[in-house]
């Protein structure tokens, strides 16, 4: 990401306006690796702090997905530890994962600069076909980083808040967009991922679930793993163009 202008979003009616802050410039400056039971603990080092990620590496890939989580920050995970389980069983299947623990997860400009950094890290791996899932505050981010990298073909947004979520009418065309919320959520109702499922281009899909489910989405938890599962594997294993 040296010398990287990163772009965002600001609404005024119809028109989009791209706003090029150079005050979000970082650098990578050092990579360290620590091999743990199920993954690699990552530790990136960048000009404006240090990013934690736990990887998990298929071997000669050049797929990858990148998931974070909402403002309580951390290795946290929605939907019954759908990250750790999912990172495991998608590396089997020969795709890369990368969980990402936000410096500052309050923060949309900082967060957005974690992701950009994780997608960088990936690219070094190899990693050119790139799938996101942020949960709550993290998939408003999701958004913001799929509009600013092209290679991101597909983000899965759970719970999603809605500040933040405005660039998703203008992702990429190749860029499919997946929605879960739950019927019963207690922080954030599900009108707001039906709204972003409007605003985004196809292909696109929404499901909102009735079981009970809150914000969280750990009493539908099976079900999203397969959702989201089935999802990341159809739409990172299809034909991408612009690479």
């Amino acid at each position: 990401m040296q010398g990287t202008e990163l772009r965002g979003t600001k609404l005024q009616g119809t028109e989009i306006i791209n706003i090029k802050k150079r005050d979000l410039e970082t650098i990578i400056l050092d990579v360290k690796r620590e091999q743990k039971d199920f993954y690699e603990f990552v530790q990136i080092g960048t000009s404006r702090g240090r990013i934690d990620c736990a990887y998990y590496g298929a071997e000669g890939t050049d797929k990858g997905v990148i998931m974070v989580t909402g403002v309580h920050g951390g290795f946290d995970s929605p939907a019954d530890s759908l990250y750790p389980r999912l990172s495991s069983d998608l590396r089997e299947t020969g795709i890369s994962s990368l969980r990402i623990k936000f410096r500052s997860p309050k923060d949309m400009a900082e967060a957005l600069i974690d992701v950009l950094v994780g997608i960088e890290f990936l690219k070094s791996e190899n990693v050119r076909i790139l799938g996101l899932i942020g949960h709550s505050f993290g998939g408003a981010v999701v958004v913001q980083a799929a509009f600013n990298n092209k290679n991101v073909k597909t983000i899965v947004m759970l719970s999603t808040q809605g500040r933040g979520v405005d660039p998703i009418s203008f992702l990429p065309k190749d860029t499919s967009v997946f929605l879960i919320h739950g019927e019963e959520d207690e922080v954030i109702p599900p009108d707001v991922s039906v709204l972003a499922y409007d605003m985004a281009h196809e292909p696109k899909r929404i499901e909102v679930y009735d079981a009970k489910a809150g914000h969280e989405l750990d009493n539908v938890a099976d079900e999203v793993y397969v959702e989201i599962k089935d999802w990341i594997m159809k739409h990172l294993n299809g034909p991408h163009k612009d690479l």
